[in-house]
């Protein structure tokens, strides 16, 4: 009976917007990491055929190109298998997608601007703010995030919620006061005990990329995981972005590159918290984007309010708080601004105390997937 009473206080506490009760909750730490402007498509059907000539010159033979010959195949499992290998071997055994339209499974953005700024916002304050931010402006942000949520609730010290990212407009997207967590992002210097670390960090700044503001995915996740290792943050955002940015150049290929090698990191940063008692069957994982992105044609470049498609996102999670694995069930329509409730409810926390607007944590009940 106090079993049943357990599970049934868990699925009425995400269904509600409550906490996870601490009798039923394993989850002590949570890691989230995003993947700028990463399309469901491509997640779960793998490389796009149009995408890949749109991209390409005028007649040329695709069937030629390195990424043809490296991410195509018959069908859309075994493609999407070869892009990110470590999602479809390994996490979704641990956990479980949704996203997956072309099955019935939606998750979508709720601002109406439809990029980054206002979708990260809306992931780390659980509502849209279209009438504040409506842009990619680095204006400091004026609602305060899960992350400083988490921080206070929990009495942490600012080195244990922690963020990481390649763009450095980050540094006011993620909190109202700035030194209220720890961030490093763009091309900000980052200090370790790692000789190796160091000459990265210098390293960072003669290796640009072609956009302002942004350094490279490897320097952002080389930093991330010397600090989780070091710091053991409780609470750490991970944030690439060069997806996004190859995208908006038109460069298929490279963007195909950019998410092969982000799945290779998210298999690093999973062996690493599993090697890690401090977090090995504790740490809940959650992977999303910001936004999507046009749907055919030369779209797949594009985002934003005018363009189809781009409030159209995924979502991952693997936490030991989470009975369903495989893919989530079409009949269930999640949010981005679910993500910021979840997040502190895994962790025992009513979001509801900061934001009442937001939207209530996802039903990570013992349903089955499909």
């Amino acid at each position: 009976m106090r079993i049943r009473t357990i599970v049934a206080a868990c699925v009425i506490a995400a269904l509600s917007g409550a906490a996870l009760p601490a009798q039923g909750r394993k989850t002590e730490r949570v890691v989230i990491v995003t993947l700028d402007g990463t399309r469901w498509q491509e997640v779960f059907g793998g490389m796009d055929e149009s995408a890949l000539r749109d991209s390409s010159p005028r007649g040329t033979d695709i069937t030629t190109a390195p990424a043809y010959r490296q991410f195509w195949a018959a069908t859309a499992e075994e493609r999407r298998e070869r892009l990110m290998p470590f999602v479809w071997r390994t996490l979704v055994r641990e956990g479980v997608l949704a996203g997956n339209r072309a099955h019935g499974s939606t998750v979508s953005v709720t601002n109406g601007i439809r990029v980054s700024y206002p979708g990260y916002s809306e992931i780390l304050t659980g509502q849209a703010h279209d009438d504040v931010i409506s842009g990619n402006a680095a204006v400091r942000n004026r609602f305060p995030s899960v992350l400083q949520f988490v921080r206070r609730k929990l009495n942490l010290p600012a080195a244990k919620v922690a963020t990481f990212a390649s763009w450095g407009v980050f540094s006011s997207i993620v909190e109202t006061v700035p030194g209220d967590t720890t961030v490093n992002a763009g091309l900000q210097p980052y200090d370790s005990p790692s000789e190796l670390v160091r000459q990265m960090s210098q390293m960072q700044h003669e290796a640009r990329l072609p956009w302002e503001n942004m350094r490279h995915d490897a320097y952002t996740f080389a930093f991330a995981l010397d600090y989780l290792k070091r710091q053991q943050p409780t609470l750490l955002l991970l944030a690439f972005d060069e997806m996004d940015d190859w995208a908006h150049d038109g460069k298929y290929e490279l963007v195909l590159d950019s998410l092969h090698l982000a799945d290779r990191y998210l298999e690093v940063l999973w062996n690493a918290l599993q090697s890690d008692p401090f977090y090995r069957g504790r740490t809940t994982l959650l992977v999303t984007a910001d936004h999507g992105r046009g749907r055919s044609g030369d779209e797949w470049r594009r985002h934003g309010k005018s363009v189809e498609g781009s409030d159209e996102i995924w979502l991952a999670i693997a936490s030991p708080d989470v009975a369903m694995r495989g893919e989530w069930p079409s009949d269930t329509p999640l949010f981005q601004n679910q993500i910021a409730a979840t997040v502190a409810s895994l962790l025992g926390l009513d979001y509801r105390e900061q934001n009442p607007e937001a939207g209530r944590p996802l039903p990570l009940g013992s349903s089955s997937s499909k």
